[in-house]
């Protein structure tokens, strides 16, 4: 199935049910109250097309890249310092630099800029993406040309 298809075939529904922290609720209803949304199913379905399109843009990262990964996180978040901070030695090879802010006494926002392999910077992009207490990561990259 395509995305197009995707995108079009809302005659065949299917009921779900899902399970949200109330202040996550709270702010998607807010934001479809805001974008003028007529219904949660239909923010939801918006969203879902958007994670699609984006894990498939996310899937076409090949080649040789320069890039940044943005990322918050929950610093409280038992063994979640240590697992970031793991993940990144792992990966030492592409990450050239980082920054770290505190945005609250919670959350921490970190800069990763990156360089290389675009599939390796997708898996490095997945695994922080992965962990529990990690709100957001966003990949963001250019392709390196090379000069001729």
């Amino acid at each position: 199935m395509t995305l197009d298809t995707v995108m079009t075939i809302d005659d065949d529904l299917s009921r779900i049910g899902i399970s949200l922290p109330k202040n996550l609720l709270d702010k998607f209803d807010e934001i479809l109250n805001h974008r003028g949304y007529s219904s949660r199913s239909e923010g939801i379905r918006d969203a879902i097309r958007t994670y699609i399109t984006y894990y498939q843009w996310m899937a076409d990262v090949k080649g040789e890249r320069e890039g940044v990964i943005t990322m918050v996180y929950d610093h409280d978040q038992r063994g979640l310092l240590v697992t970031l901070t793991d993940i990144q030695h792992e990966y030492h090879d592409l990450i050239k630099a980082s920054l770290h802010s505190h945005v609250s006494p919670e959350r921490c926002l970190e800069v990763i800029l990156v360089h290389g392999d675009g599939s390796q910077l997708k898996t490095l992009t997945e695994k922080l993406m992965s962990q529990k207490g990690v709100e957001s990561v966003k990949l963001t990259t250019i392709q390196i040309e090379s000069e001729s």
